[in-house]
């Protein structure tokens, strides 16, 4: 299927790996212009080369911390105008809420909630103006079904997901999606490094945690990265217009519930 993005700018956050590279490589296949973002630079540049190598659109990067305003000028002094924002981060520590305080607090909302929002407010109106536009927002599948220890992800990414509801009715008009993607356990070197931390508290090895965790998944594997790339292109392109709006939720079907 020919997605008809060939040809459009997009700005893929936390792209040096995981589920926001699989983003990307998706739309650079597809023919899109991609400038990938992230805080490391070396492992965004060596991303970026491996992006480059598949053909398809032009990558380009920058190192650049969203969460701050220091860090969204250095995109947008590279190019100002896109067709396609995808924003993504990683997710917060867990804990116990008792020992959070304001500091711990605001970190969390403004890496899964402010800056998101403040890249929305940076884009949209271009967007609209110019009649097309795709937003799409990596959240969690916490938001559909909060997990008890999560509480600062829980929170922030509730609140994000509450804006978006809001805002996409207003933009869908003309022409702007607003979507979110709310991927389970994914194959990335995140969930490894969890499994990992897992084991050390438990006393067990990572392969007894992992082992664990899939006798209970009902796809018995988790998901792979390219899976949920290929869901953000098909989001991002002229097919889905009349999809806006939703939380799409990429768990396996681990979540319990019929809605």
């Amino acid at each position: 299927m020919d997605l008809g993005i060939a040809g459009k700018k997009a700005l893929v956050c936390g792209a040096s790996a995981g589920l926001g590279y699989a983003c990307a490589q998706a739309l650079v296949r597809e023919g899109v212009d991609v400038l990938i973002v992230a805080r490391t630079e070396a492992p965004l540049l060596a991303a970026a080369e491996r992006l480059g190598s598949w053909g398809g659109g032009a990558v380009q990067c920058v190192a650049a911390d969203v969460t701050t305003d220091e860090g969204r000028a250095r995109i947008f002094a590279m190019q100002q105008e896109f067709d396609i924002v995808v924003t993504n981060a990683g997710g917060p520590p867990p804990g116990d809420f008792r020992v959070w305080d304001r500091d711990i607090w605001v970190h969390a909302l403004e890496a899964n909630m402010l800056a998101p929002i403040a890249l929305i407010q940076a884009t949209v109106d271009g967007m609209m103006a110019r009649g097309f536009g795709r937003i799409v927002n990596i959240t969690s599948s916490a938001v559909k079904s909060p997990v008890d220890g999560l509480g600062l992800s829980n929170g922030a990414r509730s609140g994000l997901t509450g804006f978006v509801a809001g805002l996409a009715r207003a933009t869908v008009a003309q022409g702007v999606t607003i979507n979110n993607l709310l991927p389970g356990t994914f194959d990335t070197a995140r969930l490894a490094g969890n499994f990992a931390a897992q084991a050390a508290r438990q006393g067990i090895t990572a392969e007894q945690a992992i082992a664990a965790r899939l006798a209970k998944h009902p796809a018995h594997r988790f998901g792979r990265p390219d899976e949920l790339g290929n869901t953000c292109a098909y989001l991002c392109s002229v097919h889905a217009g009349y999809i806006n709006g939703q939380n799409i939720l990429l768990d396996g079907g681990s979540f319990p519930g019929v809605f």
